[in-house]
């Protein structure tokens, strides 16, 4: 058989597995949209597969034991347990941002949803779509102090943007709908919703809900073209312009859209730790990340311009450093969905409300060459190719820099890449390059220790075709290491990597250069030795502590078809550089090796 027969061939394979599978997922939604007498259990897992969710992360309890019972023997719902309730809600934020899907978890009442509560100020600060789902005690006992009762809509109030208490189990199929709705529109975000024991119990007839009503939202989307004119006669007047592109830009699959607008206009652009992939970092007018761990060229850049176009980003503390200071020549153009982010931190001329894609694809339409930049553009070229990330490497001693660099040159650049939170954070967000939108995944807003590798098992399970690699310090490694059980019981190939330098380095770090060395508790002698804890989980376990060493299993690990856990053991008084200090504006750097 001829290779383009063969080639065809597969081609209608493929084509018939994917028209099967279209049909049994219709054949499903017809099924289970049959208006019937069930219970709020089943009203639950039903409303949850007509809204597109294929996995739900969880860990049971008595409070849901009805929503548990529902789930046994149910061959069209796919529930993943893991081994702490903070587990299973990282998993669904990383599920989230790696598909853009909204994620959705499951526990029960009291300590099961207060466990919860991290990982919901997690997504919250970084605007990630969950549905959140907790049960309650019976109605009747609510307020009572009862066996497990915590008041967890009360308790998550300023971290989730809407929650509902549900009092009737006539309303569950309505409320299920308007939560994805709300999570996944507008400033996208987490939303509770809190079942009591007796409302997932009672029978009702379920009729799905199709259309969504709230009276009082409705974020806008379109910009306001007369803002986007002021925009484009800025571009047009400026000598010195620069952008700066968020997690917004990700969030609103816009980044096809930001290409097209930088392609027209050439303006250099830096983008956020969020706002990694959202823009290609091969692309010459990519000026690497700002900030406290920034690019001198893209801090430097930003204190010298004299038009900041702000794309889907917050002006966060960790970005513009001392605020009274920041881009203190430049314009100020903010796009953003949510109106209350513009002039809340520093004073924006130009505001413009509205979906980053929406907005980009008018601008397109009018956009402009920076005409009066050309100098300018020279300028932050020649910045760019003097003033690299850089670091002392060594023959001797494994380097945390060279070991990110290096799993970014075996996996290509194509890997969904977790981090915990700490200086093996900002050495991914400074070492492997970004290109393609969802393939990075950390916690900006609240740096949440522990979220890492949780996060890292639903990438993998959004995007079973693609490589994750999850890299974590030593600290936050073992904040949620049990999890590694699922990851043996399941065989989720997620490529674990520890960069373990016996000690919590970022807050050693502060303590040397900030404290006068210091150093007060951080030292983490006596964790685990992370190979065995690996192999006792059933886990393939690795570890390295040169180059040579580290280029032979990291080899191994990526190629082995199951889960790995890789050591590499660095050196404990490695400092990340650049970095600005609390209080300071992000032009006074403290360049380290680079000095």
């Amino acid at each position: 058989m001829r290779g383009d027969e063969r080639l065809r061939l597969r081609g209608g394979s493929l084509m018939a597995t994917q028209e099967a599978t279209l049909k049994a997922k219709e054949e499903l939604m017809e099924r289970i949209s049959k208006p019937e007498v069930i219970s709020g259990s089943e009203i639950l897992l039903r409303s949850l597969l007509l809204e597109g969710v294929d996995c739900v992360f969880g860990y049971p309890g008595g409070a849901v034991l009805y929503i548990y019972d529902a789930m046994h023997g149910n061959p069209d719902f796919n529930h993943l347990l893991t081994r702490h309730e903070q587990g299973a809600i990282h998993a669904a934020d990383g599920y989230a941002r790696s598909s853009g899907k909204v994620g959705v978890c499951i526990a029960t009442s009291g300590p099961g949803a207060t466990n919860l509560v991290t990982g919901i100020a997690t997504a919250y600060m970084d605007s990630v779509p969950l549905v959140v789902i907790t049960g309650n005690v019976m109605s009747t006992l609510i307020g009572t102090d009862a066996f497990q009762e915590a008041d967890i809509t009360g308790i998550t109030m300023p971290i989730t943007k809407h929650s509902y208490l549900v009092r009737n189990v006539e309303d569950l199929p309505r409320i299920i709908h308007e939560a994805f709705h709300i999570a996944n529109t507008g400033r996208k975000g987490p939303v509770l919703i809190d079942i009591p024991k007796d409302v997932s119990a009672a029978k009702t007839l379920f009729k799905p809900v199709t259309e969504v009503s709230i009276r009082g939202y409705n974020p806008t989307v379109s910009p306001n073209k007369l803002q986007v004119d002021k925009m484009i006669k800025a571009i047009e007047e400026s000598t010195r312009p620069i952008i700066l592109a968020g997690g917004g830009v990700v969030y609103s699959g816009a980044h096809e859209e930001l290409l097209e607008f930088v392609e027209k206009t050439q303006i250099p652009i830096t983008t956020t730790l969020l706002g990694l992939g959202g823009f290609p970092s091969g692309n010459e007018l990519w000026l690497g990340m700002p900030g406290m761990h920034g690019t001198y060229t893209a801090n430097m850049s930003l204190q010298q311009a004299d038009l900041l176009i702000n794309i889907g980003a917050r002006f966060d503390d960790r970005v513009t450093g001392k605020l009274s200071g920041f881009a203190p020549h430049a314009k100020i153009v903010h796009i953003d969905i949510d109106p209350a982010e513009i002039g809340k931190n520093v004073p924006t001329e130009i505001p413009i409300v509205g979906d980053v894609k929406t907005v980009l694809q008018v601008a397109n339409k009018l956009a402009v060459r920076a005409g009066k930049a050309d100098e300018w553009r020279a300028q932050v070229a020649a910045s760019k190719a003097k003033y690299p990330f850089t670091y002392n490497d060594s023959d001797t001693e494994l380097k945390p820099q060279w070991v990110v660099e290096h799993i970014y040159e075996t996996t290509g650049g194509d890997a969904i890449v977790t981090t915990d939170v700490g200086q093996h954070q900002m050495w991914a967000a400074q070492y492997y390059k970004f290109n393609k939108p969802r393939s990075w995944v950390t916690s900006g807003g609240l740096g949440t220790m522990g979220f890492g590798f949780p996060s890292a098992i639903g990438a993998q399970l959004a995007n079973p075709d693609r490589t994750v690699v999850s890299i974590n310090g030593d600290g936050g490694m073992q904040m949620c290491a049990q999890e590694l059980a699922i990851c043996a019981i399941n065989n989720i190939p997620v490529k674990v990597v520890i960069l373990n330098n016996q000690v919590l380095g970022m807050v050693r770090q502060w303590q040397e250069l900030i404290h006068e060395n210091r150093f007060s508790h951080i030292d983490l002698a006596g964790s685990p030795d992370f190979v065995k804890l690996a192999e006792a989980y059933g886990v393939k376990g690795f570890r390295a502590s040169n180059k040579e060493e580290a280029r032979a299993v990291w080899e191994e690990a990526l190629n082995h078809p199951g889960p790995a856990v890789v050591e590499f053991v660095v050196r404990r008084d490695e400092n990340v550089y650049p970095m600005v200090a609390q209080g300071r504006t992000i032009d006074q750097m403290i360049m380290g090796d680079a000095e």
